[in-house]
């Protein structure tokens, strides 16, 4: 066989095969169908952060450090002490003050915070309120645990993947098809956390009346969700 004979039937033998493996992806997306089924859960918050600060100024930068370092020194000594409670530091930033007319220092002002987080809420709770004395609420905040996320979503895939097949099984019968097979399918989590309420309340007996406040909690719910997308076949009788 001469070259060029050889190259042309080379040619011809590619273009069939190209031909044909366009066709058979033709084929594979006949009646394809993509499908999303969710499913839900409320999970109940049990991990509490808060986040506490103490902020002062003085026209002493030095003097000012050495207030802060105090007062954030004294409360991690207390809160190491609370059992069951994770203490670490926040954010410390200083910055300037400047006179009415904005061109000389006049005094310097910072703010150190102190996080708290806890499994523990009354602990937590009580710890606060004693800090409170001597620093300034930041934030309190309630989440789901990674481990209580987990075990939801490990319990909503199956739930999940039903709620896809049931969807599947409906599409096929509406579209009068025999049956149906699956292409692919993805499964993806996402957690959804409402605002939390937090109202204040005295504290009674031992602290007197000039007490700070103790946080009374509604830690509230989350929801965890899962997500199944796919793509399915339907089979035409």
């Amino acid at each position: 066989m001469r070259p060029s004979l050889r190259l042309a039937t080379a040619l011809t033998l590619v273009a069939t095969a190209l031909g044909g493996m366009r066709a058979m992806a033709d084929e594979q997306r006949y009646n394809q169908i993509a499908l999303n089924a969710k499913v839900s859960q409320d999970v109940a918050h049990d991990l509490m952060n808060v986040t506490l600060y103490s902020e002062d100024q003085d026209s002493d930068p030095a003097k000012l450090a050495a207030r802060i370092t105090t007062t954030l020194n004294a409360a991690i000594e207390r809160a190491r002490k609370a059992e069951g409670v994770k203490v670490s530091q926040g954010s410390r930033n200083s910055y300037p003050i400047y006179d009415d007319k904005g061109q000389r220092i006049s005094g310097w002002r910072e703010r150190a915070e102190l996080r708290l987080e806890s499994a523990d809420f009354a602990s937590l709770s009580q710890l606060t309120a004693e800090l409170l004395q001597q620093m300034k609420m930041g934030g309190m905040n309630f989440e789901v645990s990674d481990p209580a996320r987990k075990q939801t979503e490990d319990a909503l895939i199956k739930d999940a993947v039903a709620a896809f097949k049931a969807r599947a099984q409906l599409t096929t019968e509406a579209l009068g098809g025999s049956g149906y097979r699956l292409v692919s399918l993805n499964l993806n989590s996402s957690g959804f956390e409402p605002p939390i309420r937090m109202r204040m309340m005295a504290m009674k007996a031992m602290g007197g009346a000039d007490a700070a406040p103790s946080p009374e909690i509604e830690a509230g719910t989350s929801q965890v969700s899962v997500n199944a997308d796919g793509i399915i076949e339907v089979q035409m009788p």
